[in-house]
């Protein structure tokens, strides 16, 4: 199966064609959404709070993405799969930004990793770019450094903040970027930067003029009820579809019910006279 390219998807722009995107975290939810389709699974930080119930983010780790983004590629045939970059792997130590970026290619098997903006983020990106790697950025709301935003708040409703976000778009494209994340800033905002870059862009309350969509995808399956953010669009209510099928398995058990002959193995009586016999 053919596996989708960096160069695909800015085709997909020039034309006018939406990128879908979504996240995965295991091998079987990966399998289940290449075989749907999209283009592209982020194996997101998102982890630290969807899988592993961490309040932040910056608190998943390296090796942690690692083993999460080894268990999708297994998974994953067609779709690009890229690795988040974790706040310790290139904001923590940038240091070590190059080394854990071809972690994610060579040892996780995934085709690209994507960064988050911060003070410093240029140096890394182009950095990573030049070591072949293909870097998606992230602009707008970023949950790695959120605090110093203000919070999990909508970015650049003013014009000062909103041209900083422009800037920083049409920056991470000039390192070398094959495509950039914009989270939660106006529509029209988002509108702008997509008409001024040449490479994708990809929404997450962005807005509809975004070159794709992503969402996480315990959000759209409705399986996390911590926080729903507005920018949501829930296609499944999982989370009581589940628990209704864990109490009937439950009240099954406690009744007798299950397992019934039909999920029962079985022993020749011959073979089971046998060991009586021998136990006698």
């Amino acid at each position: 199966m053919k596996r989708i390219t960096v160069e695909e998807l800015r085709i997909k722009k020039r034309q006018g064609k939406k990128i879908v995107m979504l996240t995965a975290y295991d091998y079987s939810m990966a399998k289940i959404v290449d075989a749907a389709g999209v283009d592209i699974v982020l194996v997101g930080d998102s982890l630290a709070n969807v899988v592993l119930g961490l309040d932040s983010t910056n608190d998943v780790t390296t090796e942690q993405m690692l083993y999460h983004a080894k268990a999708v590629t297994r998974a994953v045939e067609r779709a690009l799969v890229i690795g988040d970059m974790p706040f310790e792997a290139y904001q923590a130590r940038p240091k070590d930004a190059v080394k854990n970026a071809k972690r994610f290619i060579t040892e996780a098997g995934c085709q690209a990793v994507k960064i988050e903006w911060f003070e410093g983020c240029l140096s890394i990106a182009k950095k990573i770019v030049v070591k072949g790697i293909p870097v998606m950025g992230h602009v707008g709301l970023t949950p790695q450094t959120a605090a110093a935003l203000g919070g999990f708040k909508v970015q650049g409703k003013d014009a000062e903040s909103a041209q900083k976000i422009i800037a920083q778009a049409l920056a991470f494209q000039k390192v070398g970027c094959f495509a950039i994340v914009l989270e939660c800033i106006p529509d029209k905002i988002a509108q702008q930067i997509t008409k001024a870059l040449k490479i994708p862009t990809i929404g997450i309350g962005a807005g509809v003029y975004c070159d794709g969509q992503v969402l996480v995808m315990h959000d759209l399956l409705g399986l996390f009820d911590r926080f729903r953010p507005k920018f949501v669009k829930t296609y499944a209510h999982l989370t009581s579809t589940i628990r209704q099928a864990v109490v009937a398995y439950a009240k099954d058990v406690r009744a007798k019910k299950f397992p019934t002959r039909k999920q029962s193995f079985t022993i020749k009586p011959e073979e089971l006279r046998k060991l009586k016999t021998n136990r006698s």
